[in-house]
């Protein structure tokens, strides 16, 4: 029975590391939507630090006063945040919004502008994720995950069928082993 659990707890593993890896690795280079880890907590309490947000692609001209945005800062290293348009300025093909975290007293010392077709709008927050990603990217994590795992995986496997052969092969309470070979005198 701990066999059984053992097997079923590997491949449950498994199947959510594939899951991760799909929704946080192949599916955002698709461009239908973009995932990030929060950094700060300047949009503390609704979006903690070490969530993971997942933000779709807008037309910057449905974008709304409430709405959280996801862009490249215009200043100094351009560093990625998502923040809550308190404003329009301008609005037409390329509007420029007003921006603040909501753990912030003040608005953003810049505007955002929209400088293409579409702007990234938060969709989703996922709280942990974020945390928990930098926690599997640690480099004794990783050697257990690539060496450790799958080396409990292939002798897992190997166990069960040196089992199985075992309970083919006949025991002396059998009786004598025939052979399909008969030799005549």
């Amino acid at each position: 029975m701990a066999r059984i659990s053992a097997t079923a707890a590997v491949w449950m593993i498994a199947v959510a590391s594939l899951g991760l890896l799909v929704v946080l690795g192949i599916g955002p280079r698709t461009g239908r939507y973009s995932t990030l880890t929060v950094l700060s907590g300047s949009m503390r309490p609704g979006i903690p630090v070490g969530a993971v947000v997942l933000d779709t692609p807008q037309a910057p001209t449905a974008l709304r006063v409430g709405q959280i945005i996801t862009y490249a800062i215009p200043v100094d290293d351009h560093h990625v945040i998502s923040h809550r348009v308190v404003k329009i300025v301008s609005g037409g093909t390329r509007p420029v919004f007003v921006t603040k975290g909501d753990a912030n007293n003040a608005a953003d010392p810049w505007q955002a502008q929209a400088n293409g077709e579409t702007m990234w709008r938060v969709r989703a927050v996922i709280p942990g994720l974020g945390t928990a990603i930098h926690w599997l990217r640690r480099p004794i994590v990783h050697q257990i995950g690539v060496l450790v795992f799958p080396t409990m995986l292939a002798v897992s496997c190997l166990i069960s069928i040196w089992r199985a052969d075992e309970s083919d092969s006949p025991t002396p309470s059998d009786g004598p082993v025939s052979s399909p070979i008969s030799i005549s005198a």
